[in-house]
């Protein structure tokens, strides 16, 4: 949907070229009135692509969403406003109720054209009242995206995808050829195997010739847990043949780096032989499944940390896991996924009509697997470890006294990549739809990923996934084709879930009965050096495991009594002196790997990250504020460390340049909004001192995200760009 800045929902469009700059644009003219008052311009110019034909594509989907029933939460808002903005006499709701208007349809139609409005436009508010359709062949018209439901031509990656002969080739020609590194092509499939090929940049300052090729490897990690043999062998891999870190991710698995092409199969096969996999770790498919990583024995954890293995399995791919062993372990299948009868009985289900995706090969996904990254997470009530409204799907578990699922409430549509510049692109929380009974919560996530193969947008990757078809339909009708062609159980209200907090889990937990966990606080995720070396001692030598949070933390788990106080004193001598009690700004804070080896980085974050904290935590001493704030970095705004949910977020806009989010929640429920686009963070202080002091002087105990959503944006907006010195 397109929105001026006052959020308003008609225009007249048109793609315009401004003269020094790149790319096209959408000129949006706004209706006379109080609106145009408001924004104090006739136009509002947006780029919305690089290409004309990018444009015109983002002008059709975002005019086509005006046809949107209003949201009820907002619709009598918006109603005055746009009222407010038609020709004299005429409003909505007489539009809405043809027989009591007394202008006819060619009359309103015409004072409409006459007051600015787009013929999409003019087709929304002749057709207010959104009619009940009945036919799939009617619905499958009404879908604005390019996609299977609507029998969408193949856009040349959907088809590529689709003559890899499920994720091989020419992946497989190209392993073991003299090159240093992949073509383009496949690497597109390399991803799908939990592999990215990057390149140093670097490399060249520091004296090199031509590019210094290599791979980051992340692996699946359901839950976060790493076994104990498993993370020696990490250990060993990354000395050997990365560049001797690893690092937790803000999904709970662990990513290696500095792999070299000629060494990759070695790596991923010692992998999968040591328990652990990379397969589906990135790419069109499910990713990683997240759950709070506390070993606890009671309580609704240990249902919550088992649904997420077997959405994890419910999810991976049948053919392409084939490939997967041909590849990396020469087809040996006994190291193959091994899922528990509960899910193998509940993937029967992918060879029903609705889930079934007409391959029998690959029945849930096809050949072409999904149009982008889906992601899913289960929580328990109260805890907001995992982001929960930040993923395709969010599930809080609930059980009985004695542990057993019974069902869970469910999120659907949330995610958070975005392109700088382009409205069409944003981050969004999930809607929640209702609660579902234990029993069909897998056979409810296999109908959900089918919903998004065939609807999600298989010709823009920018609009292709799950949240943009909520965004473009609206909840209403997901649900109605989540029940009518894919899930034929009920959907129940949800259930009180009770306050929300973000959890860590850091210093000493009793995990059960004779067992404890201590949470390790790692800024940014990096293992590396002595910590690195002594941690893989300790697992080793007092036969533990691994857990990863999605705070990027590591939890050392099934610590006996008679080894608590001997890894206690081991630890401190490594420098976690007091891991439950970290600085309190780096508790929480995350940041992306960025540069020098992400692509898509624009600027720094896991480097720059130390620097910001310290920063920002001598002004707040200054100023004497004793609260702490929820940080997120990244280089670039594809959104990995999440940062459009954290109270303060810098996001990447160009060299040592980012935007500044502000106003997410402390417990993670409320999106923060852009208030500048382009801050040098050499003018950090200068731009956050006036707010700071505000927050400090109004004397309440709130957050300062809670404070800034209070104060409201154009008065954050004047303290940011206040003159007051630091």
């Amino acid at each position: 949907m397109i929105q001026c800045r006052y959020r308003c929902r008609y225009h007249l469009p048109k793609i315009i070229k401004i003269p020094g700059r790149s790319g096209f644009y959408l000129r949006v003219a706004v209706p006379r009135g109080k609106l145009r008052d408001a924004l104090g311009t006739c136009d509002v110019v947006k780029k919305i692509g690089n290409t004309k034909k990018e444009a015109e594509e983002n002008i059709s989907s975002a005019e086509f969403a005006i046809k949107q029933k209003f949201d009820e939460k907002l619709r009598e808002e918006e109603i005055k406003k746009i009222n407010s903005s038609l020709p004299n006499g005429l409003k909505v709701e007489e539009i809405s109720s043809n027989t009591s208007s007394n202008q006819s349809s060619k009359n309103i139609e015409k004072d409409l054209k006459n007051a600015g409005f787009s013929n999409a436009a003019i087709e929304a508010l002749l057709n207010f009242e959104e009619k009940e359709i009945t036919s799939e062949e009617a619905i499958e018209k009404k879908i604005p995206s390019p996609c299977i439901a609507n029998n969408s031509p193949r856009a040349k990656f959907e088809q590529f995808k689709a003559d890899s002969n499920y994720l091989k080739e020419p992946l497989q020609s190209e392993l073991f050829n003299e090159s240093d590194h992949f073509t383009n092509d496949a690497v597109q499939l390399l991803k799908f195997h939990g592999s990215y090929q990057q390149d140093d940049r670097e490399h060249r300052k520091r004296g090199g010739i031509g590019k210094d090729w290599q791979m980051m490897l992340r692996l699946r990690n359901p839950a976060g847990l790493v076994p104990g043999p498993l993370f020696i062998a990490l250990d060993d891999l990354s000395d050997q043949l990365g560049n001797q870190t690893l690092r937790a991710t803000t999904r709970q698995c662990f990513q290696m780096h500095g792999i070299k092409k000629e060494s990759l199969k070695k790596v991923i096969g010692t992998i999968v032989k040591s328990m652990g996999s990379t397969l589906a770790a990135c790419g069109d498919i499910n990713r990683n499944v997240m759950a709070p990583a506390a070993p606890y024995t009671k309580g609704s954890y240990p249902a919550a940390r088992k649904l997420a293995k077997e959405i994890a399995d419910v999810l991976s791919p049948k053919e392409a896991e084939k490939t997967y062993l041909d590849l990396w372990v020469d087809g040996e299948l006994k190291y193959a996924i091994k899922p528990s009868s509960e899910v193998q009985r509940s993937r029967k289900k992918q060879l029903e009509k609705g889930i079934f995706s007409g391959d029998k090969n690959e029945p849930l996904y096809g050949s072409t697997y999904l149009p982008r990254k889906f992601k899913c997470a289960t929580t328990v009530p109260g805890d907001n470890s995992v982001d929960i409204l930040t993923h395709d799907i969010g599930l809080v578990t609930f059980t009985n006294k004695e542990g057993e699922l019974q069902g869970c409430n469910v999120y659907v549509g949330g995610g958070m990549g975005r392109t700088h510049n382009l409205d069409t692109t944003f981050a969004r929380i999930a809607d929640p739809i209702g609660f579902v009974e234990g029993k069909n919560i897998l056979e409810l996530v296999q109908s959900i990923l089918a919903l998004q193969r065939d609807y999600g947008d298989r010709k823009i990757r920018r609009h292709s996934r799950l949240k943009y078809v909520l965004n473009d339909m609206g909840v209403d009708w997901f649900k109605k084709q989540l029940t009518t062609k894919y899930f034929t159980k009920k959907i129940h209200k949800l259930r009180y879930e009770g306050e929300t907090k973000l959890e860590d889990y850091l210093g000493w937990h009793r995990q059960s009965k004779g067992l404890w966990f201590v949470g390790l606080p790692l800024l940014s995720g990096r293992l590396q050096g002595k910590v690195k070396k002594d941690l893989r001692n300790i697992v080793e030598r007092y036969a533990l495991d691994v857990r990863l949070t999605p705070n990027q933390d590591l939890l050392l788990c099934n610590i006996g009594n008679y080894q608590k106080n001997s890894v206690n004193e081991e630890l401190a001598n490594m420098g976690f002196t007091d891991p439950g009690n970290p600085e309190p700004l780096a508790r929480y804070a995350m940041a992306c790997p960025a540069l020098p080896l992400c692509g898509l980085a624009m600027t720094e974050a896991e480097r720059f990250l130390p620097e910001l904290l310290d920063r920002i935590n001598n002004q707040l001493k200054e100023l004497k504020i004793e609260k702490s704030i929820i940080i997120r970095v990244t280089g670039c705004p594809n959104g990995c460390a999440r940062p459009y949910m954290a109270e303060l977020a810098l996001v990447g806009s160009g060299l040592k340049q980012y935007q500044l989010w502000l106003g997410g929640s402390p417990d993670l429920k409320r999106l923060a909004t852009p208030y500048l686009q382009k801050m040098s963070i050499n003018d950090l202080e200068k731009t956050l001192r006036p707010l700071f002091l505000n927050w400090k002087n109004s004397g309440k105990a709130s957050s300062l995200g809670d404070h800034v959503t209070r104060l409201g944006n154009e008065n954050v907006l004047s303290l940011l760009t206040s003159d007051v010195a630091p």
